[in-house]
């Protein structure tokens, strides 16, 4: 009897490995061939590729996860992606030269880092209409949400500061001076701090959220590499509040960082030139699109492994992934 039950048992475990709970699909946008990469979580190879328009950049998923929003840069739109059939089903207005974006956490509007003329775009999902812009520093890029969702943050690359704006004024309330050329703007899990990488200035300047003042400001040293390679980009943060990942550019390299104490733990070597990154949604993997090398690098978290790199399109750029 007890050996029934044993095997029973075993051939339950074997039934939930297979089944497709933790499959899910990873998308990577190809600023060069003017394309998104379809990537399958299992297999780990390309199964789709789509068209969409010049440039794309800044991709991210709607709240339920069936579109998949596009920022094509060059043709000053967001193409819509239908995330089932792989098709472009339609376009919203973004403002001119769209480069990274943040939807609101009730998924409502799209908040459009706009490059060529300064401003945030806030555009309304449902009713496909721009119902205001802000004006910010000069090269806006960076765009960070708070999870209550009543501060965006953005970054202005030349102005070299991180912008605070209340979402039901649509004003900037606080300008925090940081590192040069900063990148992107990240909040913790707790709405407790904002992250701001400097791709120039080499840092990463964390800021309390209470203050509006940097509380932190990390500091990359890479053996062998030169300080003008160390270059941070993309941010990841686990929402446990244990770990941070930032993309270096063209080291090659995505740091491992305590997000409790600051400290840099561990370097991964990934693609030439990488950019920004996406985690599973167990947080058990992160990917990684580096541009020069024209793929996605697979990391391990739970080994601290990089476990393949996978050909994708030219200059890959951004990642999401669709549970």
């Amino acid at each position: 009897m007890l050996s029934k039950l044993l095997a029973a048992a075993a051939f339950a475990g074997l039934l939930l490995a297979a089944q497709p709970g933790h499959a899910y699909t990873i998308f990577v946008s190809n600023e060069r061939d003017n394309t998104v990469s379809v990537v399958d979580s299992e297999t780990l190879e390309v199964v789709e590729t789509i068209d969409v328009g010049r440039r794309p950049r800044g991709i991210t998923l709607s709240q339920d996860h069936s579109k998949l929003f596009v920022c094509v840069g060059d043709d000053d739109r967001i193409d819509v992606i239908d995330t089932e059939t792989y098709e472009v089903v339609g376009t919203l207005p973004s403002g001119p030269d769209p480069e990274l974006f943040v939807l609101d956490p009730d998924g409502r509007y799209l908040y459009i880092a706009n490059e060529d003329d300064n401003k945030v775009t806030v555009t309304d999902i449902d009713a496909q209409k721009i119902v205001t812009e802000v004006r910010v520093g000069v090269e806006p890029e960076g765009m960070g949400i708070s999870p209550d969702g009543k501060t965006l943050v953005n970054t202005s690359e030349t102005t070299n500061m991180a912008h605070f704006i209340d979402t039901d004024a649509m004003e900037i309330t606080h300008n925090i001076l940081v590192g040069s050329r900063p990148r992107e703007a990240q909040y913790t899990s707790d709405g407790e701090e904002i992250w701001v990488s400097a791709e120039i200035g080499g840092t990463v300047s964390v800021i309390s959220d209470a203050t509006r003042k940097i509380k932190h400001t990390i500091n990359f040293d890479i053996r062998g590499i030169p300080k003008e390679a160390i270059q941070p980009v993309g941010i990841e943060l686990t929402e446990d509040g244990k770990r941070a990942y930032v993309a270096m550019g063209p080291s090659n390299r995505v740091a491992v960082i305590d997000q409790e104490t600051y400290e840099v733990l561990d370097y991964y070597l990934v693609g030439q030139r990488v950019w920004h990154m996406a985690m599973s949604p167990q947080e058990d993997r992160l990917y990684s699109a580096n541009g020069v090398s024209s793929d996605l690098s697979v990391i391990d978290l739970e080994d601290g492994k990089v476990l393949k790199s996978i050909p994708v399109g030219r200059l890959p750029w951004g990642v999401a992934i669709k549970p």
